[in-house]
């Protein structure tokens, strides 16, 4: 069965052990995988999320130690929200002043409760309180019981001049639909249980976006296998005109990539075949894993991470 839906999103991070210690401290977040960035083997790549590192609960980070600052613009995601049960709203604001995480006050948007804060990198993030939501796959810490932890990523919020040829890739290629207006935002919405929520604010000619630290690189939508993206890349060069690269191994899931026409880097990932390809679930992100490329030279990019205790 297909699920329309996000698979995850990745941002660029400061120091790594800050960037380990709030995903996994404060939000309690599953580390689900400790790898490398494939392209720049010095830096780590952290997968966090549920308990099996499920499509839609990651969130991923390439933690550059002296990154510069970005600065969110057209050409951006302006936000990434997680969701959690609606009644851990005031759990999750406690925490956050206890916490000294940067934050606003509750507010509504198409009508849920929405909490906005910020990690240390500033990276803009929020928490959708959902009705009735569904607990599967639940990783909890002694400071975050099961009724207030986070379930997975809800969505994204997009800011682009134009958000029609965006809305367009969204509905065609991905299979969501457009479901509520609200100002100059836009929502359309896929069928999986998990980050199926994508907000595209018209900005106009506002300033430009600038990637670094504290902004998400890219965002990858699931395809449920190889055929499945296949067809998604046809309909991207047949009908939109786009040029998707060739599709890359990451090990845990295969993608392509491509600019969507606001400027946004989009990627598409199968769902399999998942970070249990090597570790057991008892055991996600225990280990460095690196892709079979990059073994033998193993004690080489362990002696150039940055520690992590």
């Amino acid at each position: 069965m297909r699920h329309h839906g996000i698979h995850h999103v990745t941002v660029i991070a400061g120091p790594a052990r800050r960037n380990l210690d709030f995903y996994t401290r404060v939000l309690g977040l599953r580390l689900v995988k400790k790898t490398v960035n494939f392209d720049d083997p010095a830096t780590y790549h952290f997968y966090f999320g549920d308990s099996i590192g499920s499509p839609g609960s990651i969130l991923t980070f390439f933690p550059w130690e002296h990154v510069a600052p970005g600065q969110t613009g057209t050409g951006t995601t302006q936000e990434t929200a997680f969701r959690v049960p609606e009644s851990a709203l005031a759990f999750w604001e406690q925490r956050f002043i206890e916490q000294g995480v940067e934050h606003g006050k509750p507010e509504k948007r198409f009508g849920q409760s929405v909490l906005p804060f910020k990690d240390p990198d500033g990276t803009s993030l929020a928490l959708v309180g959902i009705a009735n939501v569904r607990t599967d796959n639940t990783w909890t810490t002694g400071a975050i019981p099961t009724e207030h932890a986070i379930q997975g990523l809800e969505g994204v919020t997009l800011l682009v001049e134009n958000g029609e040829p965006t809305g367009a890739i969204l509905t065609d290629v991905f299979g969501f639909r457009e479901v509520a207006r609200e100002g100059e935002l836009v929502r359309y919405k896929g069928d999986a249980v998990l980050c199926s929520v994508v907000d595209v604010r018209s900005a106009g000619s506002k300033l430009p976006g600038r990637t670094g630290g504290g902004t998400v690189h890219h965002i990858a939508f699931r395809a449920t296998d190889d055929a499945h993206q296949v067809e998604m890349v046809r309909k991207l060069v047949e009908t939109h005109g786009l040029q998707p690269t060739e599709q890359k191994d990451r090990n845990y899931f295969r993608s392509v990539y491509f600019r969507e026409p606001g400027g946004i880097l989009f990627e598409i990932a199968t769902d399999g075949p998942g970070f249990d390809a090597d570790e057991t679930h008892d055991n996600l992100g225990d280990e460095l894993k690196l892709p079979a490329f990059l073994e033998a030279r193993r004690s080489e990019i362990e002696g150039k991470l940055p520690a992590l205790t």
